[in-house]
């Protein structure tokens, strides 16, 4: 997350930065009335869920306010917030953020749950060093009534064992899944924002090991590419939008599923209208992300994007630009 000379708070999205830039959603703005606050400044948070409708919306908060946090991006061929590093005034770091939590101790309960968390976590999936903390606890400016704890794990097989930790918490009573209640709240919830049925939305609420509650507080996990696991720099690819798809496809290959975006490598693409041939699906609605396991073929709705560099081809791309409609499901 970076904070602006301006007091905004962006949260840093992807792996592909313009030069001199940081690609990055907004996500709290300083107000007298806000719910959230660090020192004697309170803040509101301008995405009320993550989805790409709110991404969106912030927009419209930066053209009116900030415009030049609003980059036409020749690589992406779409408008994205970017923040320029001239008027980044502080970067938060997950890891380091931990570090000092443990080495000065916790100043609330919420920070006393995260580090039972962290603790469990780093002795039943050796992680020490490799794991974070982002959200409003990152920048300190949590609320212990309400606030939940976001984690971060970087690299693959690291989040690989940590997901092993995980199931084992859920068994120890560390961790556990949402109540029959609370599984229906979760689905009504989405059932608003997703085209999804209540069926699968309860299929895929099951199958998201990287949710669920510690003490009662709600808990995500976040898998991150380490520097050597990023294997695209800006620029190395052009994208252009041809337009919403709609087709099935058959997953071949789920290992970067875990991360944001997702990505499912797919094969024996069917696309109603068009006999393009697609070589991955992308989502950047994590609630899709690490659900599709190889060999199993799904149903899709997104933006049909042209790629070009080193290879050429196209793919599918959900919660994106131009993607408010977007899904991907067991077919």
């Amino acid at each position: 997350m970076v904070e602006t000379r301006n007091g905004l708070m962006f949260v840093v999205v992807g792996y592909l930065h313009p030069p001199g830039r940081v690609t990055a959603y907004l996500k709290y703005v300083p107000t007298a009335e806000g719910k959230w606050s660090k020192g004697d400044t309170r803040y509101t948070r301008t995405l009320r869920y993550y989805h790409v409708t709110q991404v969106e919306n912030t927009y419209g908060y930066l053209r009116e306010n900030h415009p030049d946090y609003l980059y036409d991006c020749p690589v992406r061929n779409i408008t994205v917030s970017c923040v320029p590093l001239s008027d980044v005034k502080r970067y938060y770091d997950p890891v380091e953020r931990v570090g000092s939590l443990f080495r000065e101790g916790p100043s609330d309960p919420l920070e006393e749950k995260l580090l039972v968390l962290v603790e469990y976590l780093q002795e039943h999936a050796s992680v020490e060093g490799k794991i974070g903390v982002t959200g409003s606890i990152l920048t300190g400016s949590h609320n212990p009534e309400f606030s939940d704890i976001d984690i971060t794990v970087y690299g693959r097989e690291e989040s690989r064992r940590v997901r092993e930790a995980v199931l084992g918490a859920r068994e120890e009573g560390v961790i556990r899944g949402h109540s029959e209640e609370e599984l229906e709240r979760w689905v009504a919830q989405r059932a608003e924002k997703f085209p999804l049925s209540r069926e699968k939305l309860g299929r895929i609420a099951s199958r998201r090991w990287n949710y669920g509650f510690h003490k009662d507080t709600y808990v995500s996990i976040h898998p991150i590419r380490t520097d050597d696991e990023i294997t695209e720099s800006y620029g190395d690819f052009t994208y252009s939008q041809l337009g919403e798809v709609k087709g099935t496809a058959v997953v071949v290959d789920a290992a970067e599923s875990i991360y944001l975006p997702a990505i499912y490598r797919v094969t024996d693409p069917k696309l109603e209208k068009s006999g393009t041939r697609v070589s991955e699906i992308v989502s950047y609605e994590g609630i899709y992300g690490g659900l599709f396991e190889e060999g199993k073929k799904v149903e899709f709705r997104g933006i049909l994007e042209r790629y070009m560099g080193k290879e050429e081809g196209h793919r599918v791309v959900l919660g994106g630009a131009g993607s408010t409609g977007g899904y991907v499901k067991w077919a």
